[in-house]
């Protein structure tokens, strides 16, 4: 075989991708990741404000908990390395991990959960579970340090779940009024750069007490709304991952490229068509009633989620435990709708506006939505618009209809049993199930009461339930960590790791 010079080899080495030309060893060992998300966060507080882009930024990655929820639903110890509770179900004592430090070095004890827990539950608190979690704890003892007693008004088996969830994460007093924009948590990641709408970028807690075993140095979370603009970065190389795409129709495009990995799984979404039940002629249930005859589940769900999603009745998803499937009260029946209209008194063509925010599945899945209303004499003008104006107009209650994915498990308290929430859903009734609930021992009665939360919400039809999305990821091959499945809506970035693609 003939020599070739020095020069010559260079310059066919400066002709392949990096991976190639590097041994793979050296090509699998980086340490930091780019990921792509749809929604840029409001803020940096997931205890104080109510956009779940929030926790997919700082849950687990710069605050934590007292208790962990894994990918499988599954919780487990975090701040609190242990607890008990009470055989009446009231009393919870948990024993905090000892030498924790919030990243500004401030010691974690038991005198930072109480004014974390206590600041939630305070009057003027705009914290999500305030009504759910925060209002139903009567009491809240630092017996020493590292422990912390706290006691329900009523017995919640759902506690340690709640615990975990991104509006119980635990903030210092000397730097929880500074959260939305300078976070101090106890997590892996601190808060590096925020380059408003375009990009987050956390880095690697010195301080945190496993940083050894943190494989990232750093993370960047690209803010990227169009759905053909993810799949160009990701096509690209400018993004490794999306642990939520969107972009479904191109889904057999990245099955059949070599270089990424997509993985389908299940999520505690609830997909809807929210209706605001304060305004005319919406605040009749006939009308409403209409308008999710009108809606064709499968149409939609085959149209704008690739396929991939299941219909829903109520405002519960089918991975919750003791799930009713409510599809079935109302079908598919543009007669029926347009039947409904007229005896509420409609006349048809009713104006409605239909106010969308960026995702693809509310942009796309409002032009197939305005097509059925459409044929049964709702005439909807769409109104596009970017998350910020979403969170200051509909989520004010200031809207007519509205297409959004609540992600949060479990939030029918938070929902529905506050007539002040976003589509004013008023029901002595429906607060009566809640409290009832709440206060019941369990069992048979429990599981009745829990049929009866979903049912009634689908009899009220305060909101056309349309789909429970699936989680779509897709990665770079060799990124390993993220998750398949979200119950709750986080990015476990301490999870994350390259390895041989």
């Amino acid at each position: 075989m003939s020599k070739i010079d020095r020069r010559t080899v260079n310059t066919l080495l400066a002709g392949l991708p990096l991976a190639a030309a590097l041994p793979r060893a050296e090509a699998a060992a980086k340490t930091s990741a780019v990921l792509a998300m749809v929604l840029e966060p409001p803020s940096l507080d997931p205890t104080t404000a109510a956009a779940a882009a929030i926790g997919e930024v700082v849950h687990y990655n710069i605050f934590e908990g007292l208790t962990k929820i894994g990918p499988d639903g599954a919780v487990t110890p975090l701040l609190a390395e242990n607890w008990t509770v009470t055989p009446d179900g009231k009393t919870y004592s948990f024993r905090l991990r000892s030498g924790v430090v919030f990243s500004d070095g401030s010691p974690l004890d038991s005198a930072a959960v109480k004014f974390s827990f206590e600041r939630a539950k305070a009057p003027g608190s705009t914290n999500k579970a305030k009504k759910a979690v925060f209002d139903n704890i009567s009491s809240i003892a630092t017996y020493d340090p590292h422990t912390v007693i706290i006691t329900l008004n009523n017995a919640d088996g759902t506690m340690p779940f709640r615990l975990g969830e991104n509006t119980a994460v635990i903030l210092h007093p000397n730097s929880a009024a500074f959260a939305a924009t300078k976070p101090v948590g106890t997590g892996p990641y601190v808060l590096e750069n925020w380059v408003k709408g375009s990009s987050i970028t956390l880095a690697k807690n010195p301080k945190f007490r496993n940083a050894a075993k943190v494989a990232l140095n750093k993370v960047t979370f690209r803010i990227i709304n169009d759905p053909s603009a993810q799949v160009a970065a990701l096509l690209a190389g400018d993004v490794d991952g999306m642990p939520r795409f969107l972009a479904v129709e191109s889904l057999d495009q990245f099955r059949a490229d070599r270089r990424f990995a997509v993985t389908i799984g299940s999520t505690a979404g609830k997909g809807i068509l929210s209706i605001n039940n304060r305004r005319k002629p919406l605040s009749d249930v006939r009308v409403r009633r209409a308008l999710t005859h009108a809606i064709d589940r499968k149409a939609f769900i085959d149209g704008v989620a690739g396929g991939l999603g299941k219909p829903i009745g109520s405002h519960f998803a089918p991975a919750d435990l003791g799930y009713v499937d409510l599809t079935g009260m109302y079908p598919y029946d543009p007669e029926k709708a347009r039947a409904l209209l007229k005896e509420a008194g409609v006349a048809t063509p009713l104006e409605l506006t239909l106010t969308l925010p960026p995702p693809e599945y509310a942009r796309k899945g409002g032009e197939v939505v305005a097509a059925m209303l459409a044929k049964v004499g709702v005439n909807t003008k769409i109104e596009n618009v970017e998350w910020a104006q979403w969170l200051s107009g509909p989520f004010k209650g200031n809207f007519d209809l509205t297409i959004i994915d609540h992600v949060e498990p479990l939030d029918y308290a938070t929902c529905y049993a506050d007539p002040n929430y976003y589509f004013g859903y008023d029901s002595a009734k429906f607060r009566g199930l809640v409290s009832d609930f709440a206060t019941s021992s369990g069992g048979p009665e429990k599981g009745r009461i829990w049929r009866a939360l979903q049912t009634q919400l689908a009899i009220d039809a305060v909101n056309g339930f349309i789909w429970n999305p699936a989680q779509v990821s897709i990665a770079r091959k060799g990124l390993r960590g993220l998750w398949t499945n979200s119950p709750i809506n986080a990015n476990d970035l301490a999870a994350l790791h390259w390895g041989a693609a």
